[in-house]
């Protein structure tokens, strides 16, 4: 018998819905068991194999961001036969900050990459509960900031610099852009903000009504957030490099691509994320797959859904990171202190 509760959450695109059902056993609803902890027994580590024959592919080490602290392993793809600087993308990936590695949605981002010709660099942060805020936003900005210092010897363009993710990468990405803006730079042609997890609050609106259902729900994000904030989180004094949505001031942002599912935990911050970019006065592109449950497209890549929504970001890339007009162009713009 369905409930009221059921007739009020949004339906899942039937591609999903199956999938849902058929791998039941892939999905992270509630808590586990044995813990947040027990999330890095599931990671498979993904094979890259494939991407090199468009990519050369070279792991580097960004000298640690504080005294004393670790360095920070990267992957750098760089594409095959690129003479010229190409635009960069610089990847975090997601695993709701507390598993996952520097391989992990890679190929997502080569997918982007391939649009432009850009390079990829793939940034191995430090995971919660074993390494807590800030320790995963510092080695993301270090990976920044070296990827611009180093951009002669990279081959990029630090004109052309993306800095993107999924998930816990997206909501990482979106804390580091505001860490950047703090800071003075760099200065970044876009943020591309996949499905991202920006609010440690467990709200009343997409959390509460998709509790228990599709992927990745609020019982389960609330811990990831905690593992990554202690006992801060949820709390007043949670700053907005830690969670995104906790920004009271979304001016002076690059030009911002977010996408969520329509019938997941992070919609309405997502939503309200966009919006308060454009209350700010800034650009973002928002896109609510009707259907989608939290990373649809990485857990159903053939679905009609997926495929329209990797077609809309490789738009925004294509468009953000294109050839350059042969006058006229003009850099990102310096962060303006605030």
């Amino acid at each position: 018998m369905t409930t009221v509760s059921e007739l009020r959450r949004p339906p899942f695109d039937p591609e999903i819905a199956a999938a849902l059902t058929e791998h039941a056993s892939d999905v992270v609803v509630g808590v586990p068991q044995d813990g947040i902890a027990s999330l890095h027994d599931r990671h498979v580590e993904p094979d890259l194999g494939p991407l090199e024959a468009r990519y050369r592919i070279e792991e580097r080490t960004v000298p640690a961001p504080r005294p004393g602290g670790s360095d920070v392993p990267v992957l750098v793809l760089r594409p095959h036969g690129a003479t010229a600087p190409t635009p960069v993308i610089v990847h975090l990936h997601g695993g709701g900050l507390v598993t996952g590695s520097v391989r992990d949605n890679v190929a997502d981002a080569c997918e982007l990459a391939d649009e432009v010709g850009a390079t990829v660099v793939s940034v191995d942060y430090r995971l919660a509960p074993a390494h807590p805020y800030p320790a995963a936003l510092e080695d993301a900005y270090a990976a920044l900031v070296w990827v611009v210092a180093q951009a002669a010897e990279l081959g990029v363009d630090p004109d052309r610099v993306l800095l993107g993710g999924i998930s816990a990468g997206g909501g990482l990405a979106a804390a580091v852009v505001l860490a950047a803006r703090e800071r003075g730079g760099p200065a970044l042609a876009g943020q591309l903000l996949v499905c991202p997890m920006l609010d440690d609050r467990d709200g009343d609106g997409s959390p509460a009504q998709m509790r228990g259902h599709g992927s990745w729900d609020a019982d389960v994000n609330r811990e990831a957030w905690r593992a990554y904030l202690g006992d801060a989180q949820g709390g007043d004094d949670v700053p907005a490099t830690a969670a995104p949505a906790r920004a009271t001031d979304l001016s002076c942002l690059p030009p911002t691509f977010v996408d969520v599912g329509s019938a997941e935990t992070f919609r309405d911050e997502c939503v309200a994320y966009a919006a308060r970019i454009w209350a700010a006065g800034g650009d973002a592109e928002l896109h609510v797959w009707p259907g989608g449950c939290h990373a649809f497209d990485v857990f159903v890549p053939g679905a009609a859904l997926s495929q329209a929504s990797r077609a809309a970001r490789r738009a925004w890339v294509r468009r953000l990171l294109g050839p350059r007009a042969p006058e006229g162009h003009a850099p990102p713009a310096a962060f303006p202190a605030l």
